[in-house]
C-alpha cells in the first residue's frame, strides 16, 4: 500500500496537475452549490384529507375514518397513523420509516383509498394526498396593503402570483388574507310567496340542475359517437335564466326570485400587516435551488412588476417583503465562513509557531484543498450547503490537519538529517502511512453509525457525518499523496531559489543592480507587448471574410498563429523578468544578512558554543521517567486518574444544569396565540386581536407584524404543534434582525495595576429575542378577557410543547375523565405554564331531529330538510363556473339573505302538500346538544393530549443526593428574592413541599444543606411520572409520553447505540493494527477520559447537556481522541524492538509530545471561537459574539474542546503509566515464576543458571565493546571470540 506514495512522487507533474484540477473543480462546485439555512428534509409522511360537507364528527369517525384505517393499516413501512374526525371532513396523517419508497407508498395508499371509498356514504368529495417537506415553508412574504378595494388588491396579488410562480426556482406563491370569489344567488322570501314558490320546489330545481350525467355513446353503422351534456352555466345570465316554475303562460326563472351577484365568500378571518389590511404571498422555493438567489429573484420580480403599475395604484398600494429567510441564511453563511477562516487562521498560527513557515504553508494548503474536494463530493451527491455542512467543515478543520502535521513534522526531522526534500516527504508519508490511515479510520468509525440516526433529528443532523466523512477522506488523499509531492516540489524550488539568491548576492553590487534593472525592464516590456498583440488578433478576426476560405480564412489563421507565438514569447519574457526581479530583490536581503553577520563577527568576535552529544531527556521525558520508571508510580498515577474521573462524574451528577433535547437558541420569529372562550363573532375576535396587535407593534424590538383574527395565518414551521383549541386569532411577528440591532458599550476587562478599563461593543440585551418575548408575554397577559400563548419559531428541528402526555382508550367517558384528571395534575405541578388539553371546548350545537313518519305524510324527507337548513347556513351549491377575474372555477351558491340566515327562519319555511303549505316546524325539532367538533385517533384508538411548557429559569431545592434526594421547594427568579444562587442570582419560592415549611431556606442554601438544581422539561416529566406510577386513571386508559420526550428518548437510545458501535468498530481496527488486545483497549481508554472532559466543560461553561449537540460531540470525540493514543502506541511498538521497554515508553512520550500536542491544539483552536460564540468578519471587518447562529454550536464545540483537551492531558499521563504497569507486572511475574522454579528445582535448574549469568554479567565493569572493523569487511579474518584483540574498553 505504501507503494502509492512512491508512485505519486515519481509522477510529480501529474499529481500537480491533479491538484490544480481539484482546486478548480472544487471552487466551481462551491460557487454553484445551493445555499440554504436548514437542510431540506423530506419527511416520510402523507396527509389524506377527505371533505364531506355537513357530516358530524361522530359520523366522520364511524363512516369515514374507520374504513380508511382498516385499509391503510396494512401498508408496508407504516410507522404511525393519526386520524382526525371533525365536522365536515376526515383527515389521516400517515408517518412512515425514513428511507421509504415514496412512489410505491403513494401507489399503495391510492389503492387502499380506492377500496375504502366503496364503503363511504354518498356525499363525500374527492380526497387529496399531500406530502410534508421542510423546504415547503415560505422563504419570503410579499405583502400588499393599502386603502384600495378588496377586489383590486386580490387581482394584483393574483397577477403577481402568476409572475412569481413562473420562475423556475419558485414552487408556489400561496395567497393569505384573501377570499375566493363566488356567484351568490340571494333568494328573496317575499318573492317566493308572491310567485307561490316553496323552498322545496326551489331546492328540487337546484338539485336537479346540479348533476353530472354520463350520457354514454351511440353506436351506428357509421361508427361510435360519444354523447355529452355540457355544463348549464357558462356565465351569470345562465343562472338568471334557470326556470323554476311555470306560472300560467309565464316561466318563473331564478332571476325573478333572487338577486344574483359576483361577490366573495363569507369572511372567516381578517388579515393585517403592520396594522393595515393585507393580502400576502407566501413564496416557497423548489428543492435544490439556492435560497439566497431565489429570494433576490423574487424581490427583483416584485420591484419590476410593481414599477409597471399606474401611478395611482403605486401611490395607494404598499408593497413590502418580510420574513425573509435569505437574510438569515446569508448572515449564517457569512458568520460560518468567518468561523471557517478564523479556524484556519488559528490553526496556521499554531503550526507556524511550532513548525515554522514552510510547514505552516503546507499544512495550510491541506485545509482548503480538503474542503474543495469535499465540495466536489457534495455536488456529486446533490447535497446543498447548509448550516450543518458549514459546521461540519469547522469541526473538521482541526482534525483534517492531523495527518498533514505528523507527515510534515517527520519530514522536517528527515531533512534535518540531510535527506533531500522529495525523499524526506516520501519517507515521512510512508512511515506515517498506516498510523494516519488508522487514525482517520477510527475517526470515521465514530461518524459512520450516525448515518443511521432515525427520525427528524437524524435527518436534520445527517449532513454532519456526511460532511466529516467526505472531508476526512479528502484529507487522507491530501496528506498521503498531494502533500508529499507538494512538499518535495516546494523543497526543491526553495533550494533552487536559495541557491540563485546566494549566487546573485555573491556578485558585485553594480552587477546586482544591473540584473535588477534588466529583469524589471524585461517584465515591463513583456507586459506592455501583450495587449497590442491581443488587439491585433481581434482585428485579424474582425477583418476575416468567412466566405473566402483560401483568400481570407487561411491567411488570417496563419497571421493569428504567428501573433500567438509573439504573445507566448511576450508572456514568457514578462514571467521570466518578474521571477528574476523577485530573485534580485530577495538576494538584496541575503546580501544585507551577510553584511550584518560580518559586522557582528568583527565587533563581538566569533562565539564558540559547546556541542552536547548524546541523547538527553527533556522536561517531559523526565516527568515520564518519574511516573513510569518505577513499579509504584504507574499504579499511583492510574489511581489518581481513576479518582479524578469518578469524582467528576459524581460532581456533575449533583451540579449539572439538566438535560435538554435540542439547543435553545434566541428566537427571531414567534407566533402569539390569542385565546378566548365564548361564542364570539368575527368582529369581536378582531377587536381583541387588534388590542394585542397594537401592543406588539409598540415594542421597539419588533420588526414586522402579521395579525389574523378568526381563521387564517402564515405557514410556519411549528414542529407539528397545532394552535390551542380556544384560539381566536394569532399574531406572527419578526424581531429586529440581529445584524441591525443597536450596540451597547460594556466593560470588558481592567488592565492590571491600572484603572484603565477596556470596553467592548455588544448587542443591546434589551433587543434579545428572549427578552422581547418575555416583555410581550408580560404585557399581553394584562389584556382582560383573553389568554396569551407565545410560541417561538426557532431554528433547528421544530418542536411543540416539551411536556406532552397522551391518553389513549376507546371509552369516551373514561377518556374525558382521565384527561380532566391529568389536566388537574398538570395545573398543580409547579413550573408548568401554558397548560392545554385537546378535550372538546365547552359549547353547544343545534341538533335538528326529523320526525320521518310525519315528514313522509307531508311528502318531505331528510334530504329536503337538509337542503332547507343549507339555505339558512352556507347555501346550496348549484354549480361551478369560470369567470375572468379568477383562475379557478368559482362556486354558485343559492342562499337566503343575511338577515334571514338564523335558525328561526326554519319555522317560516313551508313544504307544499296536498293539503296546502305546511310549515317545516310541524315535523322537525331543534335541540341544543354538547358540542363535539373533533375526535382524534392514533393507532385506531381515541386519544387526548395534555401539554404544557416549562417556565424558564426555575430552580428546585433538594435535600440529599442521588435517587434518594427529596424536593423541598421550587424557586423562580425574582430581582428581590432572598435566596441567592452560587452565581449571584436571586430567587423566590414558587411552591413549597411539606418538608419545606417552617424552614429558613436561604440559610440552608448558604450552608449547603440544600442544593439548587435547574428545573427543565425532563425534570418535570420525571416528577409527573412519579404520580403516573400511582395508576390514577380508570381501567382501559393507557398513557405515554410523546412529542419531544419521545424524540429525545429515541435519539438518546440511538446515540448510545452509535457510541457502542463506534467503539466496537474502532476496537477491530486497532486490534488489526497493533495485534494486541491490551494496546487496543488502552487506546479506547481515551474515550472515557474525553467524556470526563465533556462533563467538566459543561460545568465550566455553565451549559445544559443537549441530547442532540452534546451527545453528537461525545460520539465525535470517540473518533478524535484515540488518534493521540494511536501515535503513542505505534511509536512505542517501534521503539520496543531495539531498546528496553521502559526506556521505549519514556522515549515515545518525549518523541511524540510535540505532534500530539500540536494536533490537539489545532483542533481546539479551530473550535475555540465557536465555543465562545465568536465569529470574525474577514471581508467587512468586525466581529460578532453569541449571534443566533453561533448559539447553535456552542455546546457541541464545548464538548469537543474540553473533551479533547482534558483527554489529551490525561492520555499523556495514563498511556505511559498503563504501558509501564504491563511491563512491571510482566517483569515481576517472570521474576516470581523464576523464583518458584529455582526454589522447586534447585541450582541445577535453568532459572537458577540464568540468574547466575545475570549476576556475573553485572560484575563486569565494561560498558563498551571495541572490535576491528577490518574483520567486519573481510570475514576470512574473523578470529576466535577470546582473541585478545576483542577487548573491553575501560
Amino acid at each position: 500500500m505504501t507503494g502509492i506514495v512512491d508512485w505519486a512522487a515519481s509522477r510529480a507533474r501529474m499529481i500537480m496537475a491533479f491538484i490544480v484540477l481539484s482546486l478548480t473543480v472544487g471552487a466551481f462546485a462551491y460557487i454553484s452549490l445551493p445555499k440554504e439555512g436548514e437542510p431540506d428534509i423530506e419527511i416520510p409522511a402523507i396527509v389524506i384529507s377527505l371533505p364531506f360537507p355537513g357530516i358530524s364528527a361522530a359520523d366522520s369517525e364511524k363512516l369515514l375514518i374507520k374504513p380508511m384505517e382498516t385499509e391503510l393499516a396494512d401498508i408496508d413501512g407504516l410507522d404511525k397513523m393519526t386520524a382526525t374526525a371533525a365536522e365536515g371532513y376526515a383527515n389521516i396523517v400517515m408517518e412512515f420509516e425514513f428511507g421509504w419508497d415514496k412512489t410505491q407508498v403513494m401507489a399503495d395508499v391510492r389503492d387502499a383509498m380506492d377500496k375504502a371509498e366503496a364503503e363511504f356514504p354518498a356525499g363525500y368529495e374527492a380526497y387529496t394526498l399531500e406530502e410534508f417537506n421542510f423546504s415547503e415553508f415560505p422563504i419570503i412574504i410579499v405583502s400588499l396593503s393599502g386603502p384600495v378595494p378588496e377586489r383590486t388588491v386580490t387581482q394584483i396579488a393574483k397577477e403577481l402570483q402568476d409572475d412569481l410562480e413562473a420562475l423556475d426556482a419558485v414552487l408556489e406563491a400561496a395567497l393569505a388574507g384573501n377570499r375566493d370569489e363566488m356567484l351568490e344567488v340571494v333568494i328573496d322570501p317575499l318573492r317566493l310567496e308572491a310567485y307561490n314558490v316553496t323552498a322545496t320546489e326551489l331546492i328540487n330545481v337546484v338539485q336537479n340542475n346540479n348533476q353530472l350525467i354520463a350520457a354514454g355513446e351511440v353506436q351506428t353503422n357509421q361508427g361510435t359517437f360519444a354523447v355529452k351534456i355540457p355544463s348549464s352555466f357558462d356565465e351569470p345570465r345562465d343562472v338568471y335564466a334557470l326556470p323554476v316554475k311555470t306560472n300560467g303562460d309565464r316561466v318563473v326563472t331564478l332571476g325573478d326570485l333572487a338577486e344574483i351577484r359576483l361577490t366573495f365568500e363569507d369572511r372567516e378571518g381578517t388579515a393585517r400587516f403592520d396594522g393595515e389590511d393585507t393580502v400576502a404571498l407566501q413564496v416557497v422555493k423548489r428543492k435544490g435551488f439556492n435560497l439566497i438567489d431565489t429570494a433576490s429573484l423574487v424581490k427583483e420580480v416584485v420591484e419590476r412588476e410593481s414599477g409597471e403599475w399606474p401611478d395611482g395604484l403605486k401611490a395607494a398600494v404598499d408593497v413590502s417583503t418580510s420574513n425573509d429567510t435569505s437574510r438569515e441564511v446569508r448572515s449564517m453563511v457569512d458568520q460560518l465562513q468567518g468561523s471557517v477562516f478564523t479556524a484556519i487562521s488559528l490553526v496556521m498560527i499554531v503550526v507556524l509557531a511550532a513548525l515554522g513557515l514552510r510547514a505552516a504553508l503546507l499544512v495550510g494548503f491541506a485545509i482548503p484543498t480538503s474542503f474543495l474536494l469535499c465540495f466536489v463530493l457534495l455536488a456529486l451527491m446533490g447535497i446543498s450547503i447548509s448550516n450543518i455542512v458549514m459546521f461540519g467543515l469547522i469541526l473538521a478543520v482541526g482534525m483534517l490537519v492531523d495527518g498533514a502535521i505528523v507527515v510534515v513534522e517527520y519530514a522536517d526531522k528527515r531533512q534535518a538529517e540531510g535527506v533531500g526534500p522529495m525523499q524526506a516527504y516520501t519517507d515521512a508519508a510512508k512511515r506515517m502511512f498506516w498510523p494516519v490511515i488508522s487514525s482517520t479510520a477510527t475517526t470515521l468509525c465514530a461518524f459512520l453509525p450516525m448515518l443511521f440516526w432515525p427520525g427528524v433529528p437524524g435527518e436534520f443532523m445527517g449532513m454532519l457525518p456526511v460532511t466529516l466523512i467526505f472531508v476526512l477522506s479528502a484529507s487522507l488523499i491530501v496528506a498521503l499523496i498531494y502533500l508529499p509531492v507538494m512538499g518535495g516540489v516546494f523543497g526543491r524550488s526553495e533550494r533552487w531559489l536559495t541557491q540563485q539568491m546566494n549566487d546573485i548576492a555573491g556578485l558585485g553590487i553594480a552587477v546586482h543592480l544591473g540584473l535588477f534593472l534588466g529583469a524589471a525592464a524585461a517584465a515591463i516590456l513583456g507586459a506592455i507587448m501583450i495587449p497590442p498583440l491581443v488587439m491585433l488578433v481581434q482585428a485579424a478576426f474582425a477583418d476575416m471574410d468567412t466566405q473566402n476560405t483560401l483568400g481570407s480564412v487561411v491567411p488570417t489563421f496563419g497571421t493569428v498563429f504567428m501573433i500567438a507565438l509573439g504573445v507566448v514569447a511576450a508572456a514568457a519574457l514578462a514571467l521570466a523578468g518578474a521571477v528574476f526581479t523577485l530573485l534580485t530583490v530577495f538576494a538584496l536581503f541575503t546580501r544585507l544578512g551577510r553584511l550584518g553577520r560580518w559586522i557582528v563577527t568583527n565587533v563581538f568576535g566569533r562565539r564558540s558554543s559547546r556541542v552536547k552529544a548524546g541523547y538527553r531527556r527533556s522536561a517531559f521525558g523526565k516527568f515520564t521517567e518519574f511516573i513510569a520508571g518505577n513499579p509504584i508510580m504507574p499504579l499511583v498515577t492510574a489511581g489518581v486518574v481513576f479518582m479524578f474521573v469518578g469524582t467528576t462524574l459524581i460532581f456533575f451528577g449533583n451540579n449539572n444544569r439538566g438535560v435538554e433535547f435540542f439547543v435553545e437558541t434566541e428566537p427571531e420569529r414567534a407566533i402569539v396565540y390569542v385565546r378566548a372562550r365564548g361564542n364570539l363573532s368575527l368582529g369581536e375576535k378582531d377587536d381583541l386581536v387588534k388590542q394585542a396587535e397594537d401592543m406588539v407593534r409598540a415594542h421597539p424590538g419588533i420588526y414586522s407584524v402579521f395579525s389574523f383574527a378568526g381563521s387564517g395565518g402564515l405557514n410556519a414551521n411549528t414542529g407539528g404543534a397545532q394552535s390551542p383549541k380556544d384560539t381566536i386569532g394569532q399574531i406572527q411577528l419578526e424581531t429586529i434582525p440581529w445584524e441591525t440591532r443597536p450596540n451597547r458599550s460594556e466593560p470588558w476587562f481592567t488592565i492590571p495595576g491600572t484603572s484603565w478599563t477596556i470596553n467592548r461593543q455588544v448587542k443591546d440585551p434589551d433587543f434579545d429575542g428572549d427578552v422581547v418575548m418575555a416583555d410581550l408575554t408580560e404585557a399581553l397577559s394584562a389584556i382582560p378577557g383573553i389568554k396569551i400563548e407565545v410560541l417561538d419559531v426557532a431554528q433547528g428541528p421544530a418542536t411543540g410543547k416539551p411536556v406532552h402526555l397522551r391518553l389513549k382508550g376507546n371509552n369516551w367517558d373514561d377518556l374525558m375523565e382521565s384527561a380532566g384528571i391529568a389536566r388537574q395534575a398538570f395545573d398543580g405541578t409547579s413550573g408548568l405554564t401554558l397548560v392545554e388539553d385537546t378535550r372538546p371546548l365547552p359549547g353547544i350545537d343545534w341538533q335538528i331531529d326529523v320526525d320521518v313518519e310525519k315528514a313522509g305524510r307531508y311528502g318531505a324527507d331528510v334530504a329536503i330538510v337538509g337542503a332547507m337548513v343549507q339555505l339558512v347556513t352556507r347555501g346550496i351549491l348549484l354549480d361551478t363556473m369560470r369567470v375572468d377575474s379568477s383562475d379557478d372555477e368559482i362556486d354558485i351558491r343559492v342562499r337566503l339573505p343575511e338577515n334571514d340566515r338564523v335558525l328561526s327562519t326554519l319555522d317560516t319555511l313551508k313544504v307544499r302538500t296536498s293539503d296546502g303549505l305546511v310549515p317545516l316546524s310541524n315535523f322537525i325539532t331543534r335541540t341544543p346538544v354538547p358540542s363535539l367538533a373533533q375526535i382524534n385517533r392514533i393507532g385506531q384508538t381515541r386519544y387526548f393530549d395534555v401539554k404544557a411548557d416549562v417556565a424558564p429559569g426555575l430552580m428546585k431545592l433538594v435535600e440529599g443526593s442521588g435517587p434518594a434526594a427529596e424536593t423541598v421547594a421550587v424557586l423562580r427568579p425574582r430581582p428581590n428574592g432572598n435566596i441567592l444562587s452560587e452565581d449571584g442570582g436571586r430567587f423566590a419560592v414558587l411552591s413549597l413541599e411539606e418538608d419545606g415549611r417552617d424552614r429558613n431556606l436561604a440559610q440552608e442554601v448558604d450552608r449547603g444543606t440544600l442544593r439548587m438544581i435547574p428545573v427543565n422539561a425532563n425534570e418535570r416529566i420525571a416528577e409527573i411520572s412519579k404520580w403516573l406510577e400511582t395508576d390514577p386513571f380508570p381501567a382501559g386508559i393507557d398513557h405515554e409520553w410523546t412529542g419531544d420526550q419521545e424524540d429525545q428518548a429515541e435519539s438518546q437510545a440511538f446515540l448510545s447505540s452509535a457510541f457502542a458501535a463506534a467503539l466496537f468498530l474502532m476496537f477491530i481496527i486497532l486490534l488489526a493494527q497493533f495485534n494486541s488486545f491490551y494496546n487496543a483497549v488502552l487506546v479506547l481508554i481515551a474515550v472515557v477520559l474525553s467524556t470526563t472532559g465533556v462533563l467538566i466543560g459543561m460545568l465550566v461553561m455553565d451549559q445544559t447537556f443537549s441530547i442532540i449537540m452534546t451527545g453528537t460531540g461525545i460520539v465525535a470525540l470517540a473518533g478524535i481522541v484515540v488518534n493521540n493514543n494511536i501515535v503513542l502506541i505505534d511509536t512505542y511498538q517501534e521503539y520496543e524492538r531495539y531498546m528496553p521497554r521502559i526506556e521505549a515508553i519514556i522515549r515515545t512520550a518525549q518523541a511524540r509530545i510535540r505532534p500530539v500536542l500540536l494536533t490537539t491544539i489545532t483542533t481546539m483552536a479551530g473550535l475555540a471561537p465557536m465555543m465562545f460564540g465568536l465569529s470574525l468578519n474577514f471581508i467587512d471587518g468586525g466581529y460578532t459574539v453569541d449571534s443566533p447562529t453561533a448559539l447553535w454550536w456552542k455546546q457541541l464545540a464545548t464538548a469537543v474542546v474540553f473533551g479533547l483537551g482534558i483527554a489529551t492531558v490525561l492520555t499523556l499521563v495514563v498511556t505511559p503509566s498503563m504501558l509501564a504497569i504491563r511491563v512491571w507486572a510482566s517483569t515481576y511475574a517472570m521474576w516470581f515464576s523464576q523464583l518458584l522454579a529455582k526454589l522447586s528445582l534447585g541450582r541445577a535448574s535453568k532459572a537458577a543458571r540464568d540468574w547466575a549469568l545475570i549476576r556475573d554479567a553485572r560484575r563486569v565493569g565494561a560498558t563498551e565493546i571495541v572490535w576491528d572493523e577490518d574483520e567486519l569487511r573481510n570475514p576470512d579474518l574473523a578470529r576466535d571470540p577470546l582473541d585478545p584483540h576483542l577487548r573491553a574498553a575501560e
